[in-house]
């Protein structure tokens, strides 16, 4: 038996591509691969590879594709189809895809695409798009299946019937007035098992409060998490039924937000594509490299006043990095958890108190231990008691810096409406840095005079 029998579909259009197979590739392409792995493939190929693989597509599956690209990728291939190519492509698709899908395209070629819909499809994606991209309204599909509460259950289930099919991610249907203002939600696991003559306002349940169409979409998926949903219905400030949100929109949302906080410690957007041109990844780093380079320039200032203890004690010289670097690294981590309680909900008003106080503590606590360690190794490094007492100093002010300033930094921010994730790390290394050269040589020069 060949051993690329046991290959699986994409090691064998790895191994077609390779090989300059195109025929093969095109066929293991289309038949043997999901739509999501082909997005998977073409994501981390280079720009070469990937314009010869998504030529290979067939338009068939090029709805699907497109949903699960990354949006750099998506904008890409997108940015080189008209309205007519993209109405052909984007058929079949969902609303909430559809308009995902739309918000990556220029406004001039988006009016196009709305043109060229029909009247109900535009309607339903004009009103999606009537709301902010991260909020449940931008969120939300449209495309619900609802029932009144003075029907049977038996009439109910004729009318489900009626429909060649159910959107996917059903798992309850909507109870709505004649003016379509939300009531409750009707389970299908209680549709099916009751009383055929029972109404549906008898088994219908008013638990599940739905979601303001404003509401955020981090806020949209903790409720998600904490209520255990599948889907939630969406509504206006009136209670009118605008839509759904179903988990699989939730679990996106997710991976985007951990993809923001990742990448956004570097500077990076969340969306890069991996394998982007040379001259957009450099734009798209130089600038916060700028930014680092001006907070360097803040840090050096700072060590050039303290130029004549530094030429006087030159151990000061071999030292300083380990007490920028120590205040760094703690910071670091209270910031890191402060953005992280932030994206979950945890830190309120009541409890950032209690939190400062902790990480003081912590603070305090980590910089006597590391300081006694610094201090002796310094002291039999240099044969100077008196280097080693300052260093140590030096060390627990750092920490209890790095401290204050990675609880307050995140919260500050967030109130100025600036991300934390984006701007916390530059401007808490500045300040870690700043704070430790400024203890260190400021006691020197007092003790060394």
């Amino acid at each position: 038996m060949s051993s690329k029998e046991h290959l699986s579909p994409i090691e064998k259009l790895n191994d077609a591509l390779n090989s300059g197979e195109l025929r093969r590739v095109r066929y293991t392409l289309n038949n043997s691969l999901r739509p999501v792995e082909i997005a998977h493939l073409l994501d981390k190929s280079p720009p070469k590879e990937r314009q010869l693989l998504w030529s290979m597509v067939s338009k068939e599956l090029e709805g699907d594709v497109l949903q699960h690209l990354g949006y750099d990728v998506q904008a890409e291939i997108l940015s080189r189809m008209d309205a007519n190519e993209l109405l052909e492509v984007t058929e079949g698709l969902d609303i909430d895809d559809l308009v995902d899908l739309m918000q990556q395209l220029p406004e001039r070629v988006m009016r196009e695409l709305l043109q060229t819909m029909d009247i109900q499809n535009r309607a339903r994606v004009e009103q999606v798009l009537s709301y902010d991209e991260d909020t449940a309204g931008g969120l939300m599909n449209t495309d619900t299946v609802t029932i009144r509460p003075d029907i049977t259950v038996e009439t109910a289930l004729r009318y489900i019937r009626r429909h060649k099919e159910i959107p996917d991610m059903t798992d309850s249907l909507f109870v709505v007035s004649r003016k379509d203002s939300y009531i409750g939600v009707l389970p299908l696991t209680r549709l099916l098992v009751a009383d055929p003559d029972m109404l549906v306002r008898e088994i219908m349940s008013t638990d599940i409060a739905p979601i303001q169409a404003t509401m955020q979409d981090s806020e949209v998926a903790q409720l998600f998490e904490q209520l255990d949903l599948i889907s939630a219905p969406v509504v206006d400030d009136e209670g009118k039924l605008l839509g759904r949100i179903t988990i699989d929109d939730v679990v996106d949302v997710i991976r985007e937000d951990a993809d923001h906080s990742l990448m956004s410690m570097a500077g990076l957007g969340e969306d890069a594509d991996t394998f982007a041109p040379v001259m957009k990844t450099t734009r798209g780093r130089a600038i916060w490299l700028g930014i680092n380079l001006i907070t360097a320039f803040v840090a050096s200032a700072v060590i050039g006043l303290f130029e004549a203890t530094i030429d006087k004690v030159v151990a000061l010289a071999v030292l300083m990095p380990i007490v920028a670097s120590m205040g760094g690294i703690a910071g670091s981590q209270t910031l890191t958890l402060v953005i992280r309680g932030q994206a979950l909900g945890h830190l309120e008003r009541s409890n950032t108190g209690w939190l400062l106080n902790r990480e003081l503590a912590v603070g305090t606590i980590n910089g006597l231990l590391w300081a006694a360690v610094v201090a002796g190794v310094a002291i039999v490094w240099f044969q100077d008691v008196q280097i080693g007492a300052i260093i140590a100093a030096a060390i627990v002010i750092n920490l209890i810096a790095g401290a204050l300033a990675g609880t307050l930094l995140p919260i500050g921010l967030k109130a100025a409406g600036i991300d934390p994730a984006l701007a916390g790390s530059v401007l808490l290394t500045t300040i870690t840095d700043v704070v430790g050269f400024f203890a260190f040589l400021g006691l020197a020069t007092y003790f060394y005079g």
